[in-house]
């Protein structure tokens, strides 16, 4: 299990998801004093070969793990709870809450998270803050940290800071691979 302790962390495909247009997927995690959790993600690759959503008014929106995005799973000690959060480099994202693996729903709050997308030709950069009360309860955090790339074919690969046997599973108890102390 990672700890907070490195500067940041690299996600790995899954074995049977290559892509060829990317090079890497790095992700940040930072304590913002205020008690939010700080994530940025850093695909570096050929941009031109991927499909990127694009900007827009941020927003709460569904499915948006069918296309390009980056998500964060965070369970309290053991769970069996954990919170799924999604963004979207168009501005987009989604908050779930689940009581066990995949048995929750949408959760309901007035609260938003908060992100910034940066794009060049070889990187696509998203910075997302989660606001401490959209966190689960309790200490240590686990987080899974994972993307969801499309290519421009439409193909999609899956990445992970740890992929558990078989198919892509970012529910997977073995996927919360980073361990948060405090926050």
């Amino acid at each position: 299990m990672h700890t907070i302790d490195s500067e940041s962390l690299t996600l790995t495909c899954h074995p049977q998801t290559p892509s060829q247009s990317i090079r890497e997927i790095d992700v940040a995690v930072q304590e913002a004093k205020s008690g939010s959790l700080m994530l940025t993600f850093c695909l570096a690759g050929d941009i031109s070969g991927l499909s990127i959503p694009e900007s827009g008014s941020p927003r709460r929106a569904e499915h948006l793990w069918r296309h390009t995005c980056f998500e964060a799973f965070v369970m309290a000690g053991e769970g069996p709870g954990y919170r799924e959060f999604n963004f979207s480099p168009s501005g987009e994202w989604a908050v779930y809450d689940f009581r066990g693996y995949r048995d929750g729903g949408v959760l309901e709050s007035k609260l938003t998270p908060g992100t910034v997308v940066h794009k060049t030709m070889d990187r696509l950069e998203l910075g997302a803050e989660i606001g401490q009360v959209l966190l689960p309860q309790g200490r240590p955090l686990r987080l899974g940290l994972s993307a969801i790339v499309e290519d421009a074919a439409g193909i999609l690969s899956y990445w992970a800071l740890r992929h558990p046997p078989g198919k892509p599973d970012f529910h997977h108890t073995d996927a919360f691979a980073l361990q948060l102390e405090k926050l």
